[in-house]
């Protein structure tokens, strides 16, 4: 997803967002670390995600 449309959306649905971003990122680690993840691959886009996330409710939280 991109910023701009993560931008437009409400401080609660983007703290479920990252909620779920991170619960994912943990699913992933777990496979990377018993050796049945596929394609390790995959998590830095969940890593960049949660980091856009957490960029927009800053800016959120400050009124940017």
């Amino acid at each position: 997803m991109k910023f701009s449309e993560i931008q437009n959306k409400e401080g609660s649905e983007l703290n479920e967002m990252l909620k779920n971003a991170r619960i994912k990122l943990g699913q992933l680690k777990f496979e990377l670390a018993n050796k049945t993840l596929k394609n390790p691959s995959q998590i830095k886009p969940v890593k960049k995600e949660i980091a856009r996330l957490m960029t927009a409710l800053n800016n959120k939280h400050l009124n940017i």
